[in-house]
């Protein structure tokens, strides 16, 4: 059957025909992009000094109260296109000098990506390409893409349920994204750097939210333990307030430098050797695209 005739592409199982209707994400059957561009701003090794070649998928299975994207991610904004039109877009990105095609937030998409990245891999597209995902997916979902992603840019968010209860609205975060994580890592195996740039392998972004560094800090060991320095971990201080918050407080601030630099130490204490720090003015939301579709 297609998977979008009864969806279980994330671990929400709406089960529910894509065709006809629309679950917790919201997508329905056709691609839906919110922007496509070179992007500076992913760690070093993917952007490089050309950009890595993003497109944003509108809509997300996770519903994270402090989405800086939640103009694409909850409000859906986007234009709908066709497959041909998503290899278009790719072939561009590569015509431009991206390193990379960086496809965001694309779980709910997978069957159309795979569908239509197959048709272009090792012929017209040549550059690796990144899935970069909140982790929130079924394991069968990421056994779909062997053989198509390359380089996997993936969140671990929470360590505490509780927190991914309250903060995204969903239940066993952890246990699925670890499973999602693991099935990652077995496909495309240790890292590999060519000429400063990532050409296989899985980073595992934290980000580090204010008054929860010892969550982060148990995500920290369980990478480390699980996977050694076969992964990069990528230490996130990021995290930007862009609305009041009355029942989570300490989310109306940024994560202090004592905080992030607790979560630094820790991983250093542990062993881990290859991790991403983040210095300077990252806290700001010049860092969120300007999505008005003008590109699609």
């Amino acid at each position: 059957m297609d998977v979008l005739e009864s969806c279980t592409l994330c671990p929400r199982n709406c089960h529910i025909n894509r065709y006809k209707t629309v679950g917790v994400c919201g997508a329905s059957e056709k691609i839906k992009v919110a922007h496509h561009g070179l992007h500076m701003w992913e760690e070093p090794i993917i952007s490089g000094d050309a950009g890595s070649g993003t497109i944003f998928f509108s809509y997300c299975n996770l519903k994270c109260i402090f989405c800086q994207n939640y103009k694409i991610s909850t409000g859906g904004y986007g234009k709908e296109i066709s497959q041909e039109r998503l290899q278009e877009l790719c072939l561009d990105l590569q015509e431009k000098g991206a390193n990379n095609i960086n496809l965001v937030t694309p779980t709910h998409y997978v069957p159309q990506i795979v569908s239509s990245i197959h048709k272009i891999k090792g012929k017209e597209l040549k550059i690796p390409i990144v899935y970069n995902t909140s982790s929130y997916e079924n394991t069968s979902t990421i056994q779909m893409l062997d053989g198509i992603v390359d380089i996997y840019l993936a969140d671990l968010k929470y360590f505490d349920d509780n927190l991914a209860c309250q903060y995204s609205h969903v239940k066993d975060y952890f246990h699925y994204a670890t499973m999602a994580i693991d099935e990652m890592v077995k496909q495309v195996g240790k890292f590999v750097i060519k000429n400063d740039l990532m050409t296989r392998g899985v980073i595992v972004r934290i980000l580090i939210l204010p008054g929860h560094a010892d969550d982060a800090k148990k995500l920290v060991q369980y990478l480390y333990n699980a996977y050694k320095d076969n992964i990069i971990i990528s230490l996130m201080n990021q995290y930007t307030p862009l609305k009041h918050f009355d029942d989570f407080p300490n989310l109306n601030y940024k994560v202090s430098d004592e905080e992030y630099q607790d979560v630094i130490d820790f991983a250093l204490d542990l062993g881990v050797k290859y991790a991403f720090i983040q210095e300077g003015e990252t806290q700001s939301e010049s860092f969120i695209p300007n999505f008005n579709c003008s590109d699609i």
